[in-house]
């Protein structure tokens, strides 16, 4: 599977896939709207999701019959595959989260024991200075349909601005959900040098998966540096905490709702 190079920690992983970065380039535009935007983000969170699957669950080996079978005895096919006995639970963190995070409890269905898989709910907004910079997060209404012992918990939010609402969650679930988690997976389609330094100092136990990071607002000699090389130089947020190139408002763009 390949990843970029970059010096952020190993629990980060940035793909390296000509197709997904294709899309997330449409996606980024100002000519893209609704439905397209939609179909671009079920596009992004299905291939993203594939590579978590792919890279950090648990394996099978299985020996079946094939259809060949009829006329060889010997048509015995053995190869590894997912372990659909695995417990996963993906977290609607509402708003931007909401249509992501139904993708991968749909996929997730499709290849798991489906009565292994959990959608949780979330609300989650972010908390503003006067200067409209973000200083944390509040975390509403939730719905929790149960412990999380033994579970792959999925965090599948597109834009890893400052890392408050992911450290927000991660802190509910190790503090106030029961069970143990095998592990937490952060899955973005954009995340900046900010958020990284935040959630990997917070929680150094997350796993994050993410198509880019964006720097853009970096000085020059920085963007020409290796990814993270230069950590505390790099910048990827404006004075109002947005990504930079960024996609703009996305949560607000997914809804059509500009409050």
């Amino acid at each position: 599977m390949s990843f970029q190079k970059h010096h952020y920690g190993p629990n980060v992983y940035v793909l390296n896939d000509l197709l997904l970065t294709s899309w997330l380039t449409e996606l980024c535009q100002a000519k893209t709207k609704q439905p397209r935007l939609n179909q671009l983000i079920e596009h992004l969170y299905k291939g993203l999701l594939q590579k978590v699957l792919s890279h950090q669950f648990p394996s099978q080996s299985v020996c079946v019959p094939t259809r060949m079978r009829a006329f060889h005895e010997e048509a015995h096919l053995s190869t590894n595959i997912l372990n659909t006995e695995t417990r996963a639970i993906t977290v609607n963190l509402a708003r931007a989260g909401t249509w992501p995070s139904h993708l991968c409890y749909e996929l997730l269905n499709d290849i798991l024991n489906p009565d292994l898989i959990r959608q949780d709910h979330i609300f989650a907004a972010r908390i503003a200075n006067s200067q409209e910079q973000v200083t944390g997060t509040e975390l509403g209404a939730h719905k929790i349909g149960g412990d999380q012992e033994g579970a792959f918990v999925l965090f599948p939010d597109p834009m890893g601005a400052t890392g408050h609402t992911l450290c927000s969650a991660l802190d509910f679930y190790k503090t106030q959900i029961k069970g143990k988690a095998i592990q937490y997976i952060a899955l973005h389609l954009i995340v900046t040098p900010e958020y990284l330094k935040n959630v990997t100092t917070q929680h150094p136990d997350l796993h994050v998966f993410t198509l880019r990071v964006d720097r853009g607002l970096s000085d020059s000699e920085i963007l020409k540096s290796p990814l993270g090389l230069h950590w505390d130089k790099e910048k990827g947020l404006n004075n109002k905490d947005y990504i930079v190139p960024g996609a703009g408002g996305l949560g607000e763009l997914l809804n059509n709702s500009f409050v």
